[in-house]
């Protein structure tokens, strides 16, 4: 009998940093064990070193690097398989700031393969929680000068030039390679990004780790990066329809929406559509039927990976429930 695959879950990988929580244990239930300031979950990942493996159904134990090798275009679609190979094109997280992350920037396709033979870094945050007063930060006030920036920098008051925003549950920002931002205390989100673990860090709040030691910053690599444009409305506006999909961001790296349900079931047809699916649930939880019958539960917390060639499937769920919906660009199906 053949085995069909399935939508597929993995173990997350968890980071620890200077800054990292308590909320990804307390609020998503992931099993952080003894460990201390877990900063970082890695929901799906196909960094070298940091390869996910599946949790679930008969490829449990399977690395996303041999399920790939495998399953080639019915895993990611035959276009998304032309183009990356075996590299999966998305770094997928829940990220915890129990303090400000340092202020930082990443590099774009062309700049990151010359310099480090990678992808850039373009990537998207939604917001699941934040405490009161809690901001992030996004992109200059207004456009500013090299001059402006460093001398800004080194008097220590870059904060002075860049766009800070106070934030809730729902919020989305779009962070493209080359804009400066950074992640601010009491905010757990979701983080959708291209395949890419190259960070410029600028400014790091003169922090010091555990053994005093100042962390690395990477001015002079930063300047090349940086776009130096200003704006006032960084925030990503979306009108959110109840018990259907939600458009959010479409981008040459990948698209998302969200879906909402209050106690009511979405049929999912994906003929059109020649890539994979990722379902993130940022609140409540919901059933997914696949082939006629079987059935994948998730919930707050979890990612679970649609192949490409499971293009039929149902989710249901008992009271509200949140999932962003991923894909690569392609023709999009109008009922989706």
């Amino acid at each position: 009998m053949e085995r069909k695959l399935y939508p597929l879950k993995f173990e997350p990988i968890l980071k620890q940093r200077i800054w990292g929580g308590e909320k990804l244990h307390t609020v998503l239930n992931k099993n952080t064990g003894t460990a201390k300031d877990i900063g970082e979950s890695w929901e799906l990942s196909g960094v070298p070193g940091d390869v996910s493996v599946v949790s679930n159904g008969f490829l449990k134990g399977n690395s996303l690097n041999e399920l790939l090798e495998i399953y080639m275009s019915e895993l990611v679609g035959d276009k998304v398989f032309e183009k990356y190979g075996t590299e999966f094109p998305l770094l997928i997280k829940f990220i915890d700031a129990n303090d400000v992350l340092s202020i930082q920037v990443h590099p774009d396709d062309e700049l990151a393969r010359k310099r480090h033979n990678s992808f850039g870094k373009t990537e998207m945050w939604y917001v699941m929680q934040a405490d009161p007063g809690a901001c992030l930060i996004s992109g200059f006030k207004k456009d500013t000068s090299k001059q402006e920036y460093l001398k800004a920098l080194k008097e220590k008051r870059l904060e002075d030039l860049l766009a800070s925003h106070e934030v809730s549950a729902g919020d989305v920002f779009f962070i493209p390679a080359g804009r400066v931002h950074a992640i601010g205390k009491g905010i757990l989100l979701a983080e959708i990004q291209q395949t890419s673990d190259v960070t410029y860090r600028i400014y790091d709040f003169d922090r010091r780790d555990a053994q005093g030691n100042a962390r690395e910053l990477h001015t002079e690599l930063a300047l090349d990066a940086i776009d130096f444009s200003g704006g006032d409305n960084y925030k990503t506006n979306y009108e959110v329809r109840p018990n259907d999909v939600s458009p959010i961001i479409k981008s040459p790296y990948f698209v998302t929406s969200l879906i909402y349900l209050d106690g009511h079931e979405l049929q999912k047809d994906f003929y059109n559509l020649d890539s994979f699916i990722i379902l993130m649930c940022v609140e409540g939880n919901a059933e997914i039927t696949y082939h006629g019958h079987q059935k994948e539960p998730i919930s707050m917390g979890e990612t679970v990976l649609i192949p490409a060639e499971l293009k039929e499937f149902t989710i249901k769920s008992a009271g509200k429930c949140k999932l962003l919906q991923v894909h690569m660009p392609d023709v999009e199906d109008k009922k989706q």
